[in-house]
């Protein structure tokens, strides 16, 4: 067990964030499966949280996967005063990180996430694992790892679409065949720019903007990478008429749009009139 004091952390707001697909609630803690090993967080008073992992593999994979060593808590400094939706976005998702996943589990996942909802993705996630994955077992808790490219390659289409996949089937397997085959890609993309990694993405049937945003900003640590998915597009005609000010969060593009994403898509936001617009009108 490993204990940390963690301000601007907040496992709730990750889990629901639409980022990843395999951390939920469990009682009054969390538990997520990645890096094909199973933890548990559990709430130890103010800022105060319990990992179930040694302080090894903590420093060693969990430090990093949280982004624990972000500045979050000055993202505030950046915004501007008289953006009144992206304030209040900021303080509504305030605790969430930009999570450093696997870039092949994001691929997949966000492959899967085109026209589903996130429930539905978790569900067809879970059970390309169950199926394809390894089982394995965490203190009497069994679990299932990612299934690897060339796992997922020798898998037929009419088999994957048994766990839900539906016509992504074929993108599913485009990406598991390239991937087998060019297994440094993911170190490649990851030096080569923002720029030439999201080309290189969308060559693969199945990737296009969105879902190479994703796996830029969630995979390869692009923090300026900026998915637009419906949530997003509706935020940026109703807050910013279509135009966003990118240029004045570079750097921490990636996360601001996270917040917006998190923030536009609660009944909080959804039952008020454009902020800015009232802002400006007002």
């Amino acid at each position: 067990m490993t204990e940390r004091i963690l301000p601007d952390f907040d496992p709730d707001k990750i889990a629901r964030s639409g980022q990843c697909f395999r951390m939920h609630r469990k009682g009054d803690g969390w538990f997520l499966i990645a890096f094909d090993r199973y933890l548990s967080i559990q709430p130890a008073g103010k800022d105060r949280f319990q990992f179930s992992c040694d302080e090894e593999e903590f420093e060693l994979i969990w430090r990093n996967y949280f982004d624990l060593d972000g500045r979050y808590g000055e993202i505030r400094d950046r915004i501007a005063r008289d953006d009144v939706f992206l304030n209040r976005a900021y303080d509504y998702s305030r605790g969430m990180r930009i999570l450093r996943q696997d870039p092949w589990e994001v691929t997949l996942s966000f492959i899967l996430s085109q026209r589903k909802s996130i429930p539905a993705i978790q569900s067809t996630v879970e059970k390309l694992c169950e199926r394809y994955g390894e089982e394995r077992n965490f203190e009497g808790m069994r679990y299932y790892t990612f299934p690897s490219p060339e796992r997922l390659v020798a898998v037929t289409c009419e088999d994957l679409r048994t766990c839900s996949t539906g016509y992504r089937d074929q993108y599913v397997r485009s990406a598991a065949a390239y991937f087998a085959t060019h297994t440094a890609a993911f170190d490649e993309m990851r030096t080569s720019g923002e720029d030439a990694a999201r080309a290189r993405l969308k060559e693969i049937n199945g990737i296009g903007e969105k879902v190479s945003n994703c796996i830029l900003l969630f995979g390869l640590g692009y923090r300026d990478a900026f998915p637009e998915d419906t949530w997003i597009l509706r935020v940026l005609r109703s807050e910013y008429s279509g135009v966003f000010p990118k240029e004045r969060y570079r750097g921490i593009l990636g996360i601001i749009q996270q917040y917006m994403f998190f923030y536009g898509r609660c009944a909080e936001y959804r039952e008020l009139a454009p902020l800015n617009a009232l802002q400006t009108t007002g």
